[in-house]
């Protein structure tokens, strides 16, 4: 993880690419199952903000008359104008709280479905634990399915709201400038230039000085909210794991080191949040000047003609309130430019993680460098030439072959890394190496790691996971769980609890095996699944498991030789001579072991 910058071009191409790359991703939510409701959304949300540009030419008109009742003191024409702008502020009011709700509604919409779509790639085909080893700008997907996805969602939609609303104003306040101002005669050496509604080139003018140099002085602001957001990311992902593992840290006592990892990430934060608050305070400086001239410089432009007597008052106010409009209008670019540089950054890490996701699911099924899952026609087990390497390509087993029939009872020991990298094999974790593996025919295989996943919730519902919490009755689950020696817990099934701490790694392996007992699979792979127990409860489970499936099909990994009295046969995987890569198999990777009784 890293909080510099990404390096990206800034040219046209660069741009036009990142957009393209964009709307295929997200554009798609007004083309699929929603688009009707998207579509509707977005016309209701375009016509209420056609009305909000109404409301503002309405109240340019109003100013206008409001001023020219003043200037005349007529007390009729100042009583009209306010009955108007009641009229005006209710509708103001009515048409504002309906934009917000259907922009609202629009944007929740849209970052459901972004959401969704991704939550669905990520988590298909175990590509959320592949991830994790595949190189790529790709770090807390967690955050960029919450936070990033929230951002450019929300921000988008008010960014393209803005823009509409600056495009309607604009054309619509160069209308009225053009009619309310005139033209004005500007002579220069013996020349003179007759110039139509100067106020509207004057406008252009002022507000180009404040685009440019806006642009000029938030450069280093796009950089440095870009690094910022990656800082912060860094950091919430610190502080959770430190979190997820605090027992460890605690036990082991590493809470000096956590803290000084805490602090060596906040140290990334605080010089990136220094460097966008210097290139904050240098557009601030800019823009505070910039609008505190606005309003003032039309009336000092525009009063020599109050006073020479070819304006009214009311006109004069008019004109300053429609520069105003216009001037914001065309300066939409500088004053949005935080927010786009915030939805940018946030869109180029929704984007890196989905092509690394795409990367991940269009890769060739077996190119020579993947390793092939399908289903066996027959019910066996048949692993065929099976070379396991890492994601760089070292190798970590090579011609492993292995056949296991329906019922046997297989131990797999030896070398512990290969052994798991196997379990991962057949589990469809891991895909990087060569061979082939082919999964028996109707049967699934249950697999039971090391230290089962327990989410947050019920027992209920810890007990039935994966699946859902009412797929098994409740005397099944009493069952289970007393055949796992946990049925001093089945009056609790109920009860919310953070299962995964309430209760001890032996503990968790029993609610792995009172899901076994639920679930009642036919083919079981087992993780080391019994390591924490002690002896007499490890040989109590296994007999149990044995009594309780007896035509099940078993593969065990597993590194102690009490278990090899519960198998039929057993794999051993063992590192070559010269030490650099493993090899195992029927020869001389399998031993088999006598019948004997558990007696």
């Amino acid at each position: 993880m890293n909080a510099a910058p990404l390096q990206k071009s800034d040219s046209f191409a660069a741009r036009y690419y990142f957009m393209r790359r964009f709307l295929r991703l997200a554009g798609a939510y007004w083309l699929g199952e929603g688009r009707w409701m998207a579509g509707s959304l977005s016309a209701v949300l375009f016509l209420l903000t056609v009305a909000q540009v109404i409301l503002a030419i309405w109240t340019n008109y109003w100013n206008g008359a409001l001023f020219d009742a003043l200037g005349e003191r007529s007390i009729s024409d100042f009583v009209l104008q306010i009955g108007i702008f009641a009229i005006i502020f209710v509708l103001t009011m009515v048409v504002t709280a309906a934009h917000l709700r259907v922009k609202r509604a629009l944007q929740l919409g849209w970052r459901r479905w972004l959401t969704r779509r991704l939550i669905d790639d990520w988590m298909a085909e175990r590509r959320h634990y592949q991830l994790i080893f595949t190189p790529g700008d790709h770090d807390n997907p967690d955050g960029r399915i919450s936070e990033d996805i929230h951002i450019v969602t929300e921000q988008a939609i008010a960014l393209v709201h803005t823009l509409v609303y600056s495009i309607l104003i604009l054309g619509s306040f160069v209308d009225i400038l053009l009619s309310v101002t005139g033209p004005v005669d500007v002579r220069y050496d013996g020349t003179s230039l007759h110039v139509p509604g100067y106020m509207v080139p004057l406008a252009f003018v002022y507000a180009g000085v404040g685009i440019v140099l806006g642009i000029i002085l938030g450069k280093p602001l796009v950089s440095s909210t870009n690094a910022l957001q990656a800082a912060e990311a860094d950091f919430r992902f610190g502080l959770a794991r430190a979190r997820e593992n605090s027992e460890s840290v605690a036990l082991i006592g590493g809470e000096t080191m956590e803290r000084r990892r805490a602090i060596d990430l906040f140290a990334g934060i605080r010089e990136w949040w220094n460097r966008q608050t210097l290139a904050l305070g240098w557009i601030l400086f800019f823009t505070s000047g910039y609008g505190a001239l606005l309003p003032v410089f039309p009336i000092l432009v525009a009063a020599p003609q109050y006073i020479a007597g070819t304006m009214t008052l009311g006109v004069l106010m008019q004109t300053a309130q429609a520069f105003q409009k216009l001037t914001s209008a065309l300066s939409w670019p500088v004053d949005n430019l935080a927010d786009m540089a915030r939805w940018r950054a946030s869109a180029e890490r929704i984007l890196s993680l989905h092509d690394d996701i795409e990367t991940l699911r269009n890769a060739p099924p077996a190119d020579g460098h993947h390793i092939a899952i399908a289903k066996s026609a027959r019910r066996d087990l048949t692993i065929r030439q099976l070379r396991i390497a890492t994601p760089e390509g070292q190798l970590v087993l090579d011609g492993f072959d292995a056949e296991i029939h329906p019922g046997e009872r297989v131990l797999i020991g030896g070398d512990a890394s290969a052994a798991v990298d196997l379990f991962k094999v057949v589990a469809g974790l891991w895909p990087w190496g060569q061979g082939e593996v082919l999964l028996p025919r109707d049967d699934r295989i249950f697999f039971m790691p090391q230290r089962p996943f327990i989410p947050f919730g019920t027992l209920r519902a810890a007990l039935a996971y994966p699946s859902a919490s009412d797929a098994f009755d409740s005397d099944a689950m009493r069952r289970a769980l007393d055949c796992a020696g946990l049925g001093y817990l089945a009056p609790r099934l109920d009860d919310t609890d953070t299962w995964d701490r309430t209760l001890t790694v032996r503990g968790q392996q029993r609610l792995g095996f009172a899901r076994l007992f639920l679930q009642r699979p036919r083919w079981i792979f087992m993780q080391e699944a019994t390591d924490a127990f002690d002896p007499r409860g490890e040989i109590r489970m296994l007999e149990l498991l044995r009594a309780e499936f007896p035509d099940a099909t078993v593969i065990t990994i597993g590194f102690h030789g009490a278990l090899d009295r519960y198998h039929d046969r057993k794999l051993t995987l063992q590192r070559a001579p010269d030490g650099h890569y493993l090899f195992g198999g029927p020869r001389p990777g399998v031993a088999s072991l006598p019948d004997q009784d558990t007696d």
